[in-house]
């Protein structure tokens, strides 16, 4: 049996220094959950140190990441070239985020939340390897339109044209998101990759490998139409 990883828990200071505010707010965020916007309320408390209030780190993130604060509705990101390569602390920067480590936060904690990077440099030596992720300027203004939340604009979705793709291909063919949107029945890429956050594809957790030199792909999940469809059967049995 699986052993489940012990959530990470922060208290009001160190969330309210992720997300521009300060600690009393994020108090006043709890303590008034029931007036919250949207009617969804702020995360209850995991735990204490002390009299400090502790919440699950990841769930507070998810709860800002869907609500997105007033400072970046209304942030307007600077002029570049659209085709201008940022690594993670600049792309923060660049959407309006005070913290610098907001969108490493969003890879490491939700994935299919944030795009996935469009090179991803393997640096470092065989001893301490790293890896380097970087977006397109125009890959990061695409998901500011298009994010989940209150800063959505009307009228655009990346993902509601999903293609034609045939259950009886190559098995051992790699697939990308939209292809197994597709194949998976679900109207969008965006809610496969939602569902897949959230844990609901166990098959698909793990991709098969990740594109490599393709342009805006590179670095992209792929997973074999096998392994594709027998997470569908899966699917399937459950209903």
């Amino acid at each position: 049996m699986t052993s489940r990883r012990e959530p990470r828990l922060a208290d009001a200071a160190e969330i309210a220094a992720e997300q521009g505010l300060t600690p009393a707010r994020i108090t006043s965020l709890y303590t008034e959950r029931a007036e919250n916007a949207d009617g969804v309320p702020f995360p209850e408390v995991t735990g204490m140190r002390g009299r400090a209030r502790l919440w699950d780190h990841a769930e507070v993130t998810e709860w800002f990441a869907h609500r997105a604060p007033a400072r970046l509705q209304q942030h307007t990101p600077p002029s570049r070239d659209p085709e201008e390569l940022l690594n993670a602390a600049d792309a923060s920067r660049f959407l309006g985020y005070k913290n610098r480590n907001q969108v490493t936060t969003f890879m490491r904690d939700h994935p299919g939340y944030f795009p996935d990077p469009d090179v991803v440099e393997e640096l470092g030596t065989d001893e301490n390897p790293y890896r380097r992720q970087m977006w397109r300027v125009q890959t990061l203004l695409d998901w500011m339109a298009t994010r989940p939340g209150r800063g959505r604009r009307a009228g655009v979705d990346r993902g509601s044209s999903l293609p034609d793709v045939p259950v009886d291909g190559d098995p051992d063919e790699l697939l990308g998101a939209t292809q197994a949107a597709a194949l998976l029945g679900y109207k969008t890429a965006g809610s496969f990759t939602s569902s897949l956050s959230q844990g609901n594809l166990p098959l698909l957790k793990t991709p098969d490998a990740l594109a490599e030199n393709a342009g805006r792909q590179n670095g992209r999940r792929r997973w074999t139409r096998r392994r594709i469809l027998e997470q569908a059967s899966q699917r399937k049995s459950k209903k």
